[in-house]
């Protein structure tokens, strides 16, 4: 039987491609064609955590980092810290990614890895990597919306994907987003395809690492009261 939340994971991740148009100075990165390795992690991750029919909770982040999930395939999760809390090694990359360290740390927190997994399922609206070429010709991480532009031309993408992303297995009826001009944009996606009833909004994790880091653990504790469905 193929009805595992791990298989359709897996299934979505490898038949996952975009061939839209892009904005000059724009690219999608996709691990799972760039690095056989990524695959191979991915489906480690997934079948270890994944492995059965339960119903998840959706937290939504932005989209993949270059150095996180674009590499291994795996939200919110470097090379260093799927093999320190995860136990699955990537021998063809070493990468750290600044907020793999709070998502991490939270879940430790929460109850560790085998918790979290079992509860909730993150990814993103544009499940792939977005760089852009900046004057001085070197390639940066990008967010979906920082262009109106590659909004305009990954929106219908981003739609697609969320729906998938249901299909799954997700429960609808309150979701977390990750961010709070994500959550806008997602907001205006939900007004048209009404794919969700009620909005948590949190953090993102790059925004508490690099501009919070005093306040960290205050983070930690909204993420954990949040996720745990009590209002702070």
């Amino acid at each position: 039987m193929r009805n595992k939340i791990a298989d359709r994971i897996i299934d979505f991740n490898k038949n996952l491609h975009y061939s839209g148009q892009l904005p000059d100075d724009f690219r999608v990165l996709n691990p799972y064609l760039d690095n056989p390795e990524t695959m191979k992690v991915m489906g480690e991750f997934y079948r270890k955590y994944y492995n059965d029919t339960n119903r998840r909770q959706f937290i939504i982040g932005i989209n993949p980092s270059r150095h996180g999930a674009g590499v291994t395939g795996v939200p919110f999760t470097d090379t260093k810290r799927l093999e320190s809390e995860c136990g699955i090694v990537m021998k063809s990359a070493h990468t750290h990614e600044v907020s793999s360290v709070f998502m991490y740390e939270m879940i430790n927190a929460y109850g560790g890895a085998a918790l979290f997994y079992n509860q909730f399922y993150i990814n993103s609206p544009f499940p792939l990597a977005i760089i852009r070429r900046t004057k001085g010709g070197n390639w940066v991480n990008a967010n979906y919306y920082d262009d109106k532009d590659l909004f305009i031309m990954v929106k219908g993408f981003m739609i697609e994907s969320l729906k998938k992303h249901i299909e799954l297995g997700l429960g609808t009826s309150k979701v977390f987003i990750l961010g709070k001009k994500n959550a806008d944009f997602i907001q205006k996606l939900n007004k048209e395809e009404h794919l969700f009833d009620e909005f948590t909004v949190l953090e993102h994790p790059r925004y508490i690492q690099q501009y919070k880091m005093k306040e960290k653990q205050l983070y930690i504790d909204k993420y954990i009261l949040a996720l745990n469905g009590i209002s702070g």
